[in-house]
This record gives C-alpha cells, sequence and structure tokens, in this order.
C-alpha cells in the first residue's frame, strides 16, 4: 500500500534544522539537522502512525489536498511517500511463524520444563537488539 501526506515544514534559521508536522495525522510530527534528514524522519514517523492503525484494524486516515494546507509564516509543504508494505515487514508487530531447529536434548529439556521457545527466542534477540543499538 502507498500513501501520499502532505507535510509542512519549518526551519529554524539559527541552527538550520527543521521540524515537520503531518496535519492528517494529530500528533505525528519529527524534525532534523538537514532537510534530507527531515524528510526521512517525516516518513518514519507518518508510517509508524499509520501502521499502528492499520495493526489496529482501522483504515489509514484520508489525506487532504496538498493545495488546502496552509503552513504557519516561514513554513513549506511537501509531499511525503509512504511505502506501508515495505514499512509494516521491516517494523510492524505481525507476528511471523518461522522454523527453528534445535537439538533433541535441548527441545526435551524445553519440554520437561514447560519453556515457551517462542518466548525465549524473542527475549534474547531483543536483548541482543537492546545491546546493538547501545
Amino acid at each position: 500500500m502507498k500513501l501520499v501526506y502532505p507535510a509542512c515544514f519549518y526551519r529554524d534559521d539559527e541552527t538550520g534544522a527543521y521540524a515537520v508536522e503531518i496535519p492528517d495525522l494529530p500528533g505525528a510530527a519529527s524534525g532534523g539537522d538537514t532537510l534530507a534528514d527531515a524528510i526521512l524522519a517525516a516518513v518514519d514517523a507518518a508510517s509508524g502512525w499509520v501502521l499502528t492503525e492499520l495493526e489496529d484494524g482501522r483504515p489509514p486516515p484520508a489525506y487532504s489536498d496538498i493545495c488546502d494546507i496552509t503552513p504557519t509564516e516561514g513554513g513549506f509543504v511537501s509531499l511525503l511517500g509512504l511505502d506501508m508494505d515495505a514499512y509494516a515487514e521491516k517494523y510492524g508487530s505481525q507476528a511471523v511463524t518461522i522454523t527453528l531447529t534445535l537439538p533433541a536434548w535441548l527441545n526435551t529439556f524445553a519440554e520437561t520444563f514447560d519453556i515457551n521457545l517462542s518466548r525465549v527466542l524473542q527475549r534474547a534477540l531483543s536483548k541482543m537488539r537492546k545491546q546493538r543499538k547501545k
């Protein structure tokens, strides 16, 4: 699913950084030190906002016509293109099924102690991910 939303960009004259608001997605805002960073951050913020709606079973919000969006003084409007399929594949919380191979003795151990292998793997991978972000 491809979506397009207008966004308002505001440049800070002192720092050169940009703030971004997405009027059709209440509360969705971001920014960046450069225009390129601000655009990428805005696409990420908008995609995350829409993905939450989709995962909660709601349709994506309708988008406004760019001509109907008027930024406050000093701002400009541009369109953000969202590739929701790619974003959901990368960041979605929908569960995926994988095939896992274990030695028989380890599977017996897990069964004996009623260990949920999916939960163990999720926790281990989440911990590894947090450690790599540091």
